[in-house]
């Protein structure tokens, strides 16, 4: 008896679930081909964002062949184009080879680029800050004082290894200003901190003792 209903079950479980696929088989069609349309996806996606990468390093390459080869025509534009792809390797490249070989005259210009990388390229927390600084000492040259603050202070007020980087510079900044005090206090920060690079650190003590010390 218990082995007739344990069959009559068993069938009654058999008939459920064909039922169920002869009731739901478009549904259940339609997610398998949209899970394997995702898969191809997926891989054609990664090997679209390899194509454009590679394309990117060579279109780089060749840029920096042709400028060392001594033939700059449309260089700055190839490199331009480079910075507006929002690539997270070669737009950076592109920015700092533009401003090392003084290939952009405007200052605007140059720090619309810094904003695209910082704000618009996912770059990496560290790698970021790193862009931050750089556009903090690149503006510190002709800035005012609340404009390279308002550059620097995501790095100041985070726990970022460049945090001691972006206090000394604004410590040389308040001291070619004559703002002593200030940049008393932007040294006496960095001696401070904990896990910094002990250059820098040695560094703001030479100073604090060698302009400071009463």
């Amino acid at each position: 008896m218990e082995q007739e209903i344990e069959i009559i079950n068993t069938n009654t479980r058999n008939e459920k679930i064909k039922n169920f696929f002869i009731n739901y088989k478009k549904l259940l069609i339609g997610i398998l081909i949209v899970v394997i349309l995702g898969i191809f996806g997926f891989f054609f996606y990664k090997d679209y964002k390899a194509d454009k990468k590679e394309e990117l390093a060579n279109k780089y390459n060749r840029a920096v062949i042709k400028y060392n080869s001594d033939q700059k025509d449309n260089i700055e534009t190839i490199l331009k184009e480079i910075i507006n792809t929002k690539d997270k390797t070669y737009s950076p490249l592109a920015l700092y080879f533009l401003m090392d070989n003084d290939l952009i005259k405007s200052k605007d210009e140059i720090n619309n680029y810094f904003d695209i990388l910082i704000n618009d390229i996912g770059l990496d927390k560290e790698i970021k800050n790193l862009t931050i600084f750089k556009k903090g000492l690149f503006n510190s040259d002709f800035a005012n004082e609340n404009q390279l603050l308002n550059i620097l202070n995501p790095v100041i007020k985070s726990e970022s290894v460049w945090k001691p980087h972006a206090l000394y510079l604004m410590a040389e900044y308040y001291f070619s200003k004559n703002q002593k005090q200030k940049s008393k206090e932007f040294f006496e920060q960095i001696i401070t901190l904990e896990n910094i690079s002990s250059k820098i650190k040695v560094e703001a003590q030479k100073r604090l003792r060698a302009e400071f010390s009463e």
